[in-house]
């Protein structure tokens, strides 16, 4: 019997909420995952980069990682993210999320070293034997400085039966299609999922699986209803909320890392929550908080 692809659709990176203390706060991140369940998406993928996983130590991680798999109770899967710069943490990290009941893993590569390709193959197979959960490669060369090729993703798909998947967060629709040839081509129950809001369309267009993109956080309606639209053909109605996403980057430009521009979005498009963020990130200031009101506001979100 063929496999079927294990994670597909609208699986938002989750953002997690800190009080103004940077305490974890679990009722402002349990209310924020009801309402993207609510809104329709297809998973939750907590402590990604949006999710501030490097800010955290891997005690507060954990720690995390149990109250999201506890909270969503199986309503729709769950991925943690689990990479880091060693792979002693990674394990440590993918084994508790396994015990903790998750659906999959999410790993990105390794990100201070540049590490050669033999050692990088090796240490995602050394990650995916400590674990019998589904593995989804994560690829953000903007800031792990290294890409992961078609090429070395389909070797380790062809090595190891639980990398399932990746979130391929990469601005060139390029790769997303060498991506999906390559690798879906060897095997189709493998997963590429986007990590840009812009490229979903296109990901879909291509042959991929969804989009793991951060206005899932402030506008998850407007991927679900496109990817609504474009399984039930049609792709006007699609290109029309693609329209929309096309726009969204540039509120991500507003500061840099950007996690910050996505809470202060939550808030303006309806939920209240803490946006306090991590060092070395900082609070929007009140100039930016206009800018970003007046985009989404243009872009009628809120």
């Amino acid at each position: 019997m063929p496999q079927t692809v294990q994670f597909s659709g609208i699986i938002p990176p989750v953002s997690t909420i800190f009080t103004a203390d940077g305490q974890f706060d679990k009722p402002g991140t349990a209310a924020l995952i009801d309402d993207m369940i609510a809104a329709g998406v297809d998973g939750l993928f907590f402590l990604g980069s949006g999710g501030e996983f490097s800010q955290l130590n891997a005690d507060e991680r954990k720690a995390i990682a149990a109250f999201a798999i506890a909270h969503v109770d199986r309503r729709v899967p769950v991925l943690i993210g689990t990479g880091g710069t060693n792979a002693r943490e990674t394990i440590e990290l993918s084994q508790h999320a396994q015990q903790a009941g998750a659906d999959g893993i999410v790993v990105i590569n390794p990100y201070y070293w540049k590490v050669s390709e033999p050692n990088l193959i090796r240490y995602f197979q050394q990650v995916a034997e400590s674990v019998t959960l589904p593995v989804l490669l994560y690829n953000f060369p903007a800031l792990s400085g290294q890409d992961l090729t078609p090429a070395l993703v389909k070797t380790l798909a062809d090595s190891r039966s639980n990398i399932v998947g990746i979130k391929d967060t990469i601005d060139s629709v390029a790769h997303l299609r060498s991506m999906i040839e390559t690798v879906k081509s060897a095997h189709p129950h493998f997963s590429v999922l986007c990590g840009y809001d812009d490229h979903l369309f296109n990901t879909l267009l291509l042959g991929g699986d969804g989009a793991i993109s951060a206005s899932g956080n402030f506008a998850p309606q407007i991927s679900v209803k496109l990817l609504q639209a474009f399984r039930d053909g049609n792709l006007a109605e699609a290109a029309r909320y693609h329209q929309t996403l096309l726009q969204i980057p540039q509120l991500y430009q507003l500061d840099t890392p950007f996690v910050n521009v996505i809470k202060e979005a939550i808030v303006l498009c309806g939920r209240p929550i803490s946006t306090h963020v991590l060092p070395p990130s900082s609070p929007l200031d009140e100039a930016k908080k206009r800018q970003l009101k007046t985009l989404l506001q243009q872009l009628r979100l809120c």
